[in-house]
């Protein structure tokens, strides 16, 4: 395979070449990426997709490291989207029904597996919204609401992840530049959202401690993995997921691993990708225009009396809405009549920023993930590694991290992801025949992932099947 060249010396025009047969044929055969002439130029020959083996996707762009310390984050409405918002200054609803099947109705499979490993991705818990909506009634986000409950305390320190001091987060530097009414900062974690992850913890402990004896009953760092986005609200997510899971018993401190926001993969990082701004910029900056959104978001913009200069988007509202519903805050009463437009019109805004059907988008979002996932499944199967030893990944993100990576499992059940919502994936290995299988759930609920025979997934199945565009090259025999 002739060798990629990119300007910005960066692989997401490989990973974009990749994307699909035709694609690769174009690109390589033409000499020059079609979709983006001006930025990808490869050496002419024509490779079968099986052929392709990469090495896990780094979109990291070193040109942008100044920016961290200079950009913002005012009327950013997620984590993600913040970082697309950011880059450009340079230049809660219930589980997942159509794929669903009950975890009971597989209890008499579930004995023919011995499970090996388990990976959990989840959402942060309820938290002061990121931004407060102009000219509309405000709630009082009062500093109360941000207590911890003794139960979720435990022993941890945050450190990057070589175990060095924790690098610094612009991201959360910026949340701190604002306070909504009431005296707190926005993005906040909340003592609901806190009980919400001790919750979750119970959950796990539950299901790997209790029913089935995986886990030590007591936290041993040897075991468990665990890694947050560098920001307040997912490190204290990761804290109370813990103090649930082993209620707060520990042989040893818990470390919280981060990483600085240039190199994150556990939500899309559009200031670190540039490819991926191209993408979804222009969506983003469309996406309030398209005709039914539009009509929509005028009407309710007009009932809320908010004027159009305020750059209010459904996202926003919905941010806004479900934050003060899960606290018992009071809405702006013509909201009420408005709830069901506004989570269907968020959803479809973000829809329309991913494209689901066309894959480079959530292939550059949340590729790299993928790939991390992978790896720590072939790692343990190894089991030459420090990390064979591992029992649990845990990774404290956000529903920006969840929307697409659900996307890409092609589960996402058009509702959008609640506080606490988590993806798990199970490694097994049958009893008998030694074959491996991936178990996918979502919020609980076992998954029949598209593409595969059974709930549980042969591996190679898996990679083969339902992730042949990217996602998952590097495991591609």
């Amino acid at each position: 395979m002739g060798p990629l060249h990119h300007r910005h010396s960066c692989v997401n025009c490989r990973l974009l070449a990749y994307t699909s047969r035709r694609h690769v044929h174009l690109c390589h055969s033409s000499g020059r990426c079609p979709e983006f002439p001006n930025e990808c130029q490869v050496n002419p020959v024509v490779l079968d997709r099986r052929q392709l083996t990469v090495s896990p996707p780094d979109c990291t762009n070193s040109a942008m490291r100044n920016l961290l310390t200079k950009a913002g984050l005012i009327g950013s409405v997620s984590v993600a989207f913040g970082s697309m918002w950011w880059s450009q200054q340079k230049t809660e609803s219930g589980p997942v029904t159509s794929n669903a099947t009950p975890n009971s109705a597989h209890a008499s499979s579930a004995s023919l597996y011995e499970l090996k490993l388990v990976q959990v991705l989840f959402r942060h818990g309820a938290r002061t919204p990121l931004r407060s909506i102009p000219e509309v009634m405000e709630a009082q986000w009062v500093p109360t609401l941000l207590e911890a409950p003794p139960h979720t305390h435990i022993n941890y320190v945050v450190t990057d992840l070589e175990g060095g001091p924790q690098p610094p987060s612009p991201l959360e530097d910026n949340y701190r530049r604002n306070i909504l009414s009431g005296g707190t900062f926005p993005g906040q974690l909340t003592k609901v959202g806190m009980q919400q992850l001790y919750e979750l913890g119970e959950r796990l402990r539950k299901t790997y401690i209790e029913e089935t004896p995986f886990l030590s009953p007591t936290f041993i760092p040897t075991e468990v993995y665990v890694r947050s986005t560098n920001i307040v609200r997912t490190i204290e997510s990761a804290r109370c997921l813990i103090a649930g899971l082993f209620q707060q018993k520990q042989k040893d401190i818990v470390s919280i691993l981060t990483t600085e926001a240039e190199s994150e993969i556990l939500y899309p990082n559009y200031h670190g990708c540039k490819l991926l701004k191209v993408l979804l910029s222009p969506r983003w900056a469309e996406v309030s225009t398209l005709p039914g959104i539009a009509a929509d978001l005028q009407s309710i913009l007009s009932a809320l009396g908010i004027e159009a200069h305020q750059h209010v988007d459904f996202i926003l509202i919905r941010d806004d809405m479900v934050a003060r519903e899960t606290h018992g805050l009071p809405s702006p009463p013509v909201l009420s009549s408005w709830r069901n437009t506004v989570e269907e019109r968020a959803v479809d805004m973000i829809c329309h920023l991913y494209e689901p059907r066309r894959r480079e988008k959530l292939q550059l979002s949340v590729g790299a993930l993928f790939h991390m996932l992978l790896d720590n499944i072939e790692k343990k199967l190894e089991g030459s590694s420090a990390e064979a030893n591992r029992k649990l990944f845990l990774y404290s993100a956000h529903d920006t991290t969840l929307i697409p990576c659900l996307m890409a499992l092609e589960i996402f059940d058009m509702k959008w992801p609640p506080y606490a919502a988590d993806i798990t994936l199970e490694l097994h290995q049958n009893r008998k025949t030694g074959d491996t299988f991936v178990k996918v759930s979502y919020m609980g609920q076992d998954q029949l992932i598209p593409g595969c025979s059974g709930v549980y997934c042969p591996l190679q199945e898996f990679k083969q099947e339902h992730l042949p565009h990217g996602f998952l090259l590097a495991a591609l025999p």
